[in-house]
């Protein structure tokens, strides 16, 4: 009851949210994240007083469904652990149609992360956006930077070519195939090697693993900027060691790259505020009743809810 109030207490004042969150508490920073995703006040308030140039790192973690996504994150989040990391996690879920709620909340392979104090594990409903990145996503890692946290790590949906969108967000981004993604390598060409800053053999303990990394590595040999391939069994902790390494290691500072990823944040929040007084509920009534006349048309229709 005593932590129920005084959570209930920092809400009225949002500087007081903030230092509750810098100093790790995560109760407040649970409850904030909340506020935040579903625009409840104070969430424009405490958004705005944020530092959105301070240097937690934030890594991004995409690719095909079935490449080991959750099972990675988890192998890099006991890497940092045992240095005694404090690491955020926020796992990007596919958005259930009815209730838009996320369909996969419960992050099973991550369950022994659960009770850590050095670990802080959220679920994020992607809300539509095919690649997993909303607006909603990018303000809850802003969030998440004002936290005492020495690591973030985004999980996204996998979904082919919308797995660029991750770009928007990441200071680097780890895109993880395995060697059954023959068909990856081709997508590869048009649009996941401009936003890789590292590709994951994940699962190489399987056949094929070294064939398609050296295939891997003759494409990528094609283009303007260094990649590196690495290959991991993250099941076993195979390759994570390197890994990690590569996570901590310095970027060259990339200014393009900068103004592109504030641009990206910048789209998508002005994005969201222009569509904030559209009622989803109204939007589906309607729908479902226009639905019933004949020569239903949704472009018509789009034009004349708006």
């Amino acid at each position: 009851m005593f932590i129920c109030t005084k959570i209930v207490l920092l809400m009225n004042t949002h500087p007081s949210i903030l230092n509750e969150v810098k100093l790790g508490n995560y109760k407040v920073l649970a409850r904030t994240l909340t506020l935040v995703e579903n625009d409840i006040a104070p969430a424009n308030l405490i958004l705005r007083d944020l530092d959105s140039k301070n240097n937690i790192p934030v890594v991004g973690i995409t690719g095909p469904p079935g490449a080991g996504k959750s099972t990675l994150v988890n192998a890099i989040t006991n890497h940092f652990v045992s240095t005694e990391k404090r690491i955020a996690v926020l796992a990007i879920d596919p958005t259930s149609p009815f209730n838009f709620g996320s369909l996969l909340g419960d992050r099973i392979r991550m369950s022994n992360q659960f009770n850590n104090p050095n670990v802080f594990i959220r679920s994020l409903a992607t809300r539509g956006a095919l690649g997993g990145i909303s607006a909603k996503t990018i303000e809850m890692v802003d969030v998440l930077k004002a936290s005492n946290f020495d690591l973030i790590l985004v999980e996204t949906v996998g979904v082919g070519q919308s797995e660029v969108e991750i770009a928007g967000l990441a200071d680097k981004t780890i895109v993880v195939l395995v060697p059954e993604s023959g068909d990856e390598i081709q997508n590869i060409k048009s649009g996941l090697m401009e936003i890789a800053d590292c590709f994951v053999v994940n699962k190489a303990d399987r056949d094929g693993a070294d064939t398609f990394a050296n295939n891997l590595k003759k494409i990528i040999h094609q283009g303007v900027k260094t990649i590196p391939i690495l290959k991991t069994v993250a099941d076993k902790g195979t390759g994570i060691d390197e890994l990690c390494k590569w996570i901590v290691k310095p970027s060259d500072a990339n200014h393009e790259k900068k103004a592109f990823l504030f641009a990206e944040k910048a789209w998508r929040i002005i994005q969201q505020q222009k569509m904030q007084h559209i009622d989803k509920k109204r939007l589906r009534e309607e729908i479902q009743a226009a639905l019933e006349e004949d020569h239903f048309n949704i472009y018509r229709f789009a034009d004349e809810f708006i």
